[in-house]
């Protein structure tokens, strides 16, 4: 890798402007993203620079403009991924105050994102033991970041009488399991959508099979109903 440092301190200072950050911003993602292919079909240890390289039509020279190992690479898919789940769920949650409510679109979030990145969900779920310090623990700072959200919106639903003696931890890290692992099975030619899907995990989640089964048997008789009334 060329040094970079001796080059810099020979050349005037430059201010990147609104228009260049955007390009820089939208190339590192065009890189993230096939980086995340790359690393899901291959293995982190079994991919290269050379197949990142190749996938993203970008040199080696150019791609180390953006981080200086496959370290730092696993890094910045695992962090990026992380960090716009929390804002786009932050972002979704301004002024829901119903827990219920909060807790379904915290659902359809997860979902929503790893049902259209399956994957970056596969690096996530895969290659978490493969990321070293001091990498390692600023993503489990953001991961807890993340839980701690969940959780708090648990402790709404627990609020309400819904959840009685129910262990929030086991509860959360059972929801997060039912989700995280739907990149493995969800076939989009038979199985239904983010927002039918969040409303299924949801009952099972808060019912159990049976009530979520009965909530589900409910609302096509009351469809029906109202089929029949109209």
């Amino acid at each position: 890798m060329e040094n970079r440092v001796g080059d810099t301190e020979t050349l005037p200072m430059v201010v990147a402007t609104p228009a260049v950050q955007s390009r820089e911003s939208d190339k590192l993602q065009h890189i993230l993203l096939h980086a995340a292919q790359i690393f899901a079909e291959q293995g982190y240890e079994g991919a290269s620079i050379r197949d990142i390289s190749r996938a993203t039509g970008v040199s080696l020279a150019g791609l180390y403009y953006y981080f200086e190992s496959k370290q730092k690479l696993l890094y910045l898919i695992q962090n990026s991924v992380f960090t716009l789940l929390i804002n786009r769920l932050e972002e979704r949650l301004h002024g829901v105050e119903d827990p219920t409510t909060r807790l379904r679109v915290m659902v359809q979030n997860h979902i929503e994102y790893f049902l259209s990145h399956p994957a970056e969900m596969k690096v996530l779920s895969h290659e978490e033991d493969a990321l070293e310090q001091p990498f390692a623990a600023e993503v489990a700072a953001i991961k807890r970041r993340y839980y701690s959200l969940a959780r708090e919106i648990f402790r709404g639903i627990s609020a309400q009488g819904m959840t009685p003696n129910l262990n929030p931890r086991i509860a959360v890290l059972s929801l997060f399991g039912m989700m995280n692992w739907i990149y493995k099975w969800h076939n989009p030619e038979v199985d239904p959508g983010a927002e039918r899907l969040a409303d299924t995990i949801l009952a099972i989640f808060l019912h159990g099979v049976r009530g979520a089964g009965e909530l589900g048997l409910n609302r096509s008789m009351a469809g029906a109903t109202t089929e029949g009334q109209g």
